[in-house]
């Protein structure tokens, strides 16, 4: 699959919004389709999406909202590029909101809830695609972190791991795999017991191994 396959789908629907090229140019950007550093030229996107170039522009001015797009005076608009130190400041960021979010919600986790979450992680288990594998394990996260019924902290969370759903494939090392489910399945039992002590030491640790792993790799 390449980028004038996901643009085709967007043609296919008759409709162009900024919000569908967003969504195409972050999904490609995410499989690594569109690379760190790649040069995303208006011009050529809107021939590609069959659009003029405003829709392209409002779209690549959301994805630089997202820290996915850099704009470059002279050069225009590219994929970002993260830095070690940025992603060490990415995943302190995530521990610091995740540990909020975790503490808020736990009160409120009904045992619907928590299935949820377990049933995600029964089909992380399934899965052999690093981008999917880290769409789902945000899904996990978001399962447990909803009830904290904070919606502008869960939106700074989930653009924070979607910074780094590029970087999936570089942690899909079996080790790393199973010490990630095994932390998983320890914060899901931590949450169904309401002891949010317990939650909250594994989830830093797993953040914090997240972080080591990603920072080694960037």
């Amino acid at each position: 699959m390449n980028l004038n396959d996901l643009a085709a789908n967007v043609r296919q629907q008759q409709r162009s919004t900024p919000d569908l090229i967003a969504n195409t140019l972050r999904e490609a950007i995410l499989r690594g389709i569109l690379q760190e550093g790649q040069s995303l030229r208006q011009d050529e996107i809107a021939t590609q999406f069959g659009v003029s170039r405003i829709p392209v522009r409002e779209a690549l001015r959301q994805l630089e909202a997202e820290g996915l797009v850099t704009f470059h005076l002279n050069r225009g608009a590219m994929v970002s590029v993260l830095s070690p130190n940025e992603v060490q400041e990415i995943c302190e960021i995530r521990s610091a909101l995740e540990l909020t979010a975790i503490q808020l919600a736990i009160p409120n986790l009904s045992e619907s809830d928590l299935e949820k979450a377990g049933m995600i992680l029964d089909e992380i288990n399934r899965i052999k695609d690093a981008t999917d594998w880290a769409k789902q394990n945000w899904e996990f996260h978001a399962a447990l972190y909803t009830q904290a019924n904070r919606p502008r902290l869960l939106k700074m969370i989930q653009n924070l791991h979607t910074n780094l759903f590029r970087y999936a494939h570089r942690q899909m090392g079996q080790d790393y795999l199973e010490r990630t489910q095994k932390e998983h399945y320890q914060l899901l039992d931590a949450c169904r017991q309401k002891d949010t002590k317990t939650a909250v030491r594994i989830l830093k640790r797993h953040i914090d191994a997240a972080a080591n792993q990603l920072q080694s790799s960037v």
